[in-house]
């Protein structure tokens, strides 16, 4: 399994471009990736995207910054060795979404399948499971990623978002919503909720 958590430029794969991609080997976890390019050249960025990953608008554009093909292909050569290439992370389809259609975009002879591993499923089950009451907006599920991190007794991701950052933080949450265990010494100060056992 791949943890993936990707930093774009908006929301809409389209009209937006991959800033950074972050990733984690699940089984070994000392192998990490990340990749950081600059906005291509026909996409848009939002404000509001730039606002939640910290990248400057002067950032985006710098020459002396990979281009997208480039971080798609060293990403490509990192997960060889990895035999479960399903991708897990928070909102993954939505990181899914991004990287297929920029693999399509550059010809790339890649796809991840449209079976992913979410922690947003994950931390719904466990509380149905234990009859906690899953919070709702609009008449629909609330957990976000924030959510997630205080469920399994992580602190909420640092502001701005890196994708590397996301990546190991999701891995943690998932070591601790399937196994009940740690998997980063990174964050073995912080203890698991005895509900999760």
């Amino acid at each position: 399994m791949i943890v993936i958590d990707i930093e774009t430029s908006g929301t809409n794969p389209y009209k937006h471009s991959i800033l950074s991609i972050g990733a984690v080997d699940f089984s070994r976890p000392e192998r990490t990736f990340y990749g950081e390019c600059r906005i291509e050249d026909n996409s848009e960025f939002t404000e509001e995207a730039l606002n939640v990953n910290g990248f400057k608008i002067n950032e985006l554009r710098d020459p002396k910054k990979k281009r997208l093909e480039e971080i798609l292909n060293e990403f490509i050569d990192w997960m060889k060795p990895i035999a479960d290439k399903t991708i897990a992370g928070h909102n993954v389809s939505f990181d899914a979404d991004f990287l297929n259609y920029s693999f399509k975009k550059y010809k790339i002879n890649f796809s991840f399948g449209h079976r992913v591993i979410d922690t947003h499923s994950l931390v719904y089950c466990s509380m149905l499971s234990k009859g906690a009451e899953v919070p709702l907006k609009n008449e629909r599920t609330d957990i976000n990623s924030d959510y997630v991190f205080s469920y399994v007794g992580l602190p909420a991701e640092p502001k701005p978002h890196n994708a590397l950052n996301g990546a190991k933080m999701e891995a943690e949450a998932l070591s601790r919503l399937i196994f009940k265990k740690g998997l980063l010494d990174e964050y073995k100060q912080y203890k698991l909720p005895e509900y999760l056992y």
